[in-house]
């Protein structure tokens, strides 16, 4: 922590959010997860060899490491590799609700919904767009929801998200994924927090993990 006195003003700015450049700004600073809280589940998040690391747990609930922050028109670019047997995403503009305490299993912070960019190597989905907890499943229209290998196995990939009014593009290792123009999901998000998923997986299975890196994000107008 860096402090920094102006017009008699105590600033304070945290190294998790330096290195902003042309607009971009870190969401990870390599060390800590300083800047994010859990909600939902029972996986672990921790910081190795420079990565955020999300462990599975014998939990049911999906498990999400959320930014304090929350964030409306953006572009997001970060570095994930998962583990083959684990599918993964990430939550953008999205928020909690509150759930009976009888269907909690492993909810204590109201339960996390809203728009999640698939993670997932191999042939799969990676890169489209599903509304986690909305009801609606994919927000991807199903006849452009193609299982493709872009997403590598065993490796980092590059995702970039382009958050701009009801409109959200992905892209995966410099090739485009999905264009999606969706007003509903607009009107009821259109503003929330960045989630990194830790999929909730079967019992005696396990533990998988995914990994994510170089997160940073820059606000638009």
């Amino acid at each position: 922590m860096r402090t920094v006195f102006l017009s008699l003003t105590l600033i304070c700015v945290s190294s998790s959010f330096a290195n902003a450049e042309d607009g971009w700004v870190s969401l990870f600073n390599g060390k800590s997860l300083e800047g994010w809280t859990q909600k939902n589940g029972t996986a672990s998040y921790a910081v190795e060899d420079g990565a955020i690391v999300g462990r599975t747990s014998n939990g049911r609930a999906n498990s999400f490491l959320c930014s304090l922050k929350k964030y409306g028109n953006f572009e997001l670019e970060f570095e994930v590799k998962v583990h083959d047997a684990l599918n993964s995403g990430v939550q953008i503009r999205s928020k909690t609700k509150e759930v009976p305490a009888e269907k909690r299993k492993g909810i204590e912070v109201g339960r996390v919904y809203g728009p999640q960019v698939e993670i997932e190597a191999g042939v799969a989905e990676a890169g489209y767009i599903y509304g986690e907890a909305t009801g609606r499943g994919w927000l991807t229209p199903k006849e452009e929801l193609k299982p493709h290998d872009t997403m590598k196995s065993g490796e980092w990939n590059q995702f970039r998200v382009i958050a701009k009014g009801p409109r959200i593009q992905t892209f995966i290792n410099g090739q485009p994924i999905t264009d999606l123009t969706d007003e509903a999901i607009f009107e009821t998000h259109p503003k929330g927090f960045i989630g990194l998923q830790v999929h909730s997986i079967k019992e005696g299975t396990g533990p998988y993990d995914v990994r994510w890196r170089n997160i940073r994000i820059k606000e638009l107008d």
